[in-house]
């Protein structure tokens, strides 16, 4: 597994065109998904509205260079580290999800584009695909079982499924499903065809079902954290209350600290 590259494998019986068609289709519902979101929730329209209402109740104008600073701690803190995150577990569980996703789906287009043969396929390729499904498990299923408010502090089944777990589900689903079929295809065991299957039934709803999903929150969020560092900067922020230092600990609001 950690050596070849299954979907050059998988050459052998479907075109390397249909799985490019297939990978660029799941781009395009990234896109038009994220985009019908922010139109449908009117997230761009509220963003650009607090964000002027700021620039009008500051104190002081916060300059080209200042917003370019914020923009890199916002980066490094929010982003890169999830510094949001007070509990230490559940931003360490994020993290690893977070990374492993970007391994696996890059390398994933690498794969599907550059490589329709295992022997011509980079080692590194296969390798990160594997690793980054195998974060995407330890991470997801740490949060499901044991990190999620419902489940740590109201005792509810780590089995009961919403809406809003969509994304969580479909991802888990998604990289749980491709390792086994993976596994399976690289040892010629049986099951492969039921696996490959339920693989691409499950990445079809994780990146076609963003309108539903918590999918789009990771291009939301870094926006969120940006206008709240330049209020503060600007003073705007300075007569506001300041949110629950733990709110993931508090168990009231559900959907809040649940997701990622």
């Amino acid at each position: 597994m950690f050596s070849t590259n299954p979907f050059a494998e998988l050459s052998a019986s479907i075109d390397p065109a249909i799985m490019q068609t297939y990978v660029i289709v799941m781009i395009l519902c990234v896109v038009l998904g994220t985009l019908f979101d922010i139109i449908h929730k009117k997230s761009a329209k509220y963003f650009f509205a607090n964000w002027r209402n700021a620039q009008q109740k500051g104190s002081h104008q916060v300059g080209g260079g200042e917003i370019v600073s914020l923009a890199v701690q916002t980066a490094v803190v929010e982003v890169a580290t999830s510094g949001e995150f007070c509990n230490p577990q559940r931003r360490f569980a994020h993290l690893l999800t977070m990374y492993g996703f970007i391994a696996y789906v890059v390398a994933t287009v690498a794969m599907v584009f550059g490589y329709e043969t295992s022997a011509a396929t980079p080692a590194i390729w296969p390798a990160l695909w594997t690793l980054g499904a195998l974060l995407v498990c330890v991470g997801g299923y740490w949060f499901w079982f044991f990190i999620r408010v419902d489940v740590a502090a109201e005792g509810s089944s780590p089995f009961r499924f919403m809406r809003a777990d969509l994304f969580i589900v479909s991802l888990l689903s998604s990289t749980t499903f491709g390792l086994i079929w993976a596994f399976l295809q690289a040892t010629g065991a049986g099951g492969t065809t039921i696996f490959l299957g339920l693989y691409i039934i499950a990445t079809t709803i994780l990146f076609g079902g963003i309108p539903w999903s918590k999918f789009s929150h990771m291009f939301f969020k870094p926006a969120a954290a940006l206008q709240k560092r330049v209020e503060n900067a600007n003073g705007s922020r300075s007569n506001l209350p300041e949110p629950a230092d733990k709110p993931e600990t508090l168990g009231s609001a559900r959907t809040l600290p649940r997701h990622y």
